[in-house]
């Protein structure tokens, strides 16, 4: 990972997952004690519900080791996904059919966040969102 290094005056934690199902919950883990770190308890259940959705789009769209950054800084909790996406495709918002199970992750990102957005990286792609978050009372 290499977009949230350096935060001068926030808080941030960046890991790495393996490819499997139980990285998903270990993600929601993570996040969660961070969110409480920071003070930042309200934000915990929309920030859990998007990891999960970043995450689990990783490991469906992917392969190889998923990277994790998660970072408060200035008003603004932002999470970051990357992997190593073979093909490289960058993800798009669609419209799932009421009969579909899957394909409303994007939606969600869309609905929840203050923004969100992709990029190519040298491996693969990296996937992110911002929150809106109010700075623990000192």
């Amino acid at each position: 990972m290499n977009a949230l290094l350096g935060a001068p005056y926030g808080q941030e934690t960046s890991c790495s997952f393996a490819p499997e199902s139980a990285s998903v919950p270990q993600a929601r883990h993570l996040t969660r004690a961070c969110l409480a770190d920071w003070g930042l308890h309200e934000h915990t259940t929309v920030a859990e519900l998007l990891v999960s959705e970043l995450v689990t789009n990783a490991l469906r769209h992917s392969r190889g080791t998923i990277g994790f950054a998660l970072s408060f800084q200035d008003g603004l909790l932002r999470c970051e996904v990357e992997d190593a996406d073979p093909d490289c495709l960058l993800p798009r918002v669609r419209r799932a059919r009421d009969d579909e199970e899957r394909g409303r992750g994007l939606q969600l990102l869309e609905l929840l966040s203050c923004c969100w957005g992709s990029a190519r990286t040298t491996d693969g792609k990296a996937v992110w969102f911002e929150l809106i978050a109010n700075a623990p009372e000192a």
